[in-house]
């Protein structure tokens, strides 16, 4: 199903007009709110489409299903980059992945349609059935996933991953005098790319990396790991790749005078200073100062709090909208433009695509507090 969404004429340089609106706040604690409850966009049929004065855009996400708040804030987002830069160059259709005929029907809808560009999906495994069908049409994928696996050939990953805010928080640890650091990483596919981003950084920042332990999320398993790690030779820093309320759970289990780091999944919660074994722990995620103005934003237009990652569905239709400049109706999406080294810039900072279709990003490192957060080294600016 698709649903789509147009808006009157203006152009846009990413960096420009849009962002002007999300500045001018102050970085802070970010909020934590319910789940928004926006209802997903209505339906409207699609089938085979003709347009010669008009660029088109598709996002794919989950708008009904588990993953239905989420998929709606995306879209939402996205609509909003729209209305922010008063763009008519491109018709925005969104199609639902979890509906039926998943992301399969999604993408062949999409591509029936005309478009030339798709925003998402959003699971990595809806990035595998999206991409083929993409592929044969020389069509871009540009996914919310952070799963580095699905990246490459035509798909190139917005999400945030593991592997950056691992080696951003290694490096700023190592500057500060740590030399022996361990970990404790989940099992499964994202504690995989944890400790191999952890171990890399650490043999190339000329540190010692003493224990990776691994846990199953249980707290059998999680105090296993944690007896595991503390009978081991002490260290100055340890890793804690999960999510804060497991870094809650784990961090007072853990002798004082070890430094803590989290990964950029911390930066989803506020209230991590509630737990005083994590103050002064640190983590490494995306500039948040303009992701609380298109928050507060949000809010306003739809009466509820997006998630985090509505972001990315806000700088990928920027990107779109950047792109229409030299993008002419008929003509295939000009793939070039996401290989520029210069990069791009929107609500989470500044970002570029590299070889491999990973989107490479400026993050700040972040000091955990009573009252949320405290920014100890600021993001780059220019790559």
């Amino acid at each position: 199903m698709a649903a789509e969404f147009k808006q009157s004429r203006r152009k846009f340089l990413i960096g420009g007009i849009a962002l002007a609106a999300l500045a001018g706040c102050q970085t802070g604690p970010r909020t934590t709110e319910p789940p928004p409850t926006t209802q997903a966009p209505t339906p409207t049929p699609t089938g085979p489409v003709v347009e010669t004065d008009r660029l088109r855009v598709a996002v794919l996400a989950p708008l009904t299903g588990d993953n239905a708040a989420v998929g709606n804030s995306i879209a939402n987002a996205a609509k909003m980059a729209l209305l922010d830069t008063n763009n008519s160059s491109i018709r925005l259709s969104i199609y639902d992945t979890a509906a039926s005929g998943g992301a399969n029907k999604a993408v062949n809808d999409a591509l029936a349609a005309g478009n030339g560009l798709i925003l998402g999906p959003l699971l990595s495994e809806n990035v595998r059935q999206v991409a083929p069908a993409a592929r044969n049409r020389g069509v871009p994928v540009l996914a919310f996933s952070n799963d580095e696996e699905v990246a490459g050939d035509g798909v190139y990953i917005m999400g945030f991953t593991p592997t950056q805010s691992i080696e951003s928080s290694v490096r700023y640890a190592r500057a500060r005098g740590a030399r022996d650091f361990a970990a404790l990483v989940p099992s499964g596919d994202y504690g995989q790319r944890a400790a191999q981003a952890f171990l890399r950084t650490v043999n190339d920042v000329n540190g010692n990396a003493r224990a990776i332990e691994t846990f199953d999320r249980s707290r059998a398993g999680i105090d296993a790991a944690v007896s595991r790690v503390i009978a081991r030779q002490a260290v100055d820093a340890l890793l804690i790749a999960d999510s804060g309320r497991v870094a809650s759970y784990i961090a007072p289990k853990i002798q004082t005078g070890v430094s803590l780091m989290g990964t950029e999944l911390w930066a989803a919660e506020d209230d991590l200073g509630q737990t005083s074994a994590l103050r002064g722990a640190i983590y490494s995620a995306v500039p948040s100062a303009r992701f609380e103005s298109l928050e507060r934003r949000y809010r306003s237009r739809y009466g509820s709090s997006p998630f985090r990652l509505a972001s990315l569905g806000y700088d990928g239709m920027l990107l779109a909208i950047r792109a229409s400049q030299s993008w002419r109706p008929g003509d295939r999406f000009p793939s070039s433009l996401l290989r520029d080294r210069g990069g791009f810039e929107g609500v989470d900072g500044i970002f570029r695509f590299n070889r491999d279709g990973i989107a490479e990003r400026a993050l700040e490192v972040r000091r955990v507090t009573p009252g949320g957060h405290e920014v100890v080294q600021n993001a780059a600016s220019e790559f």
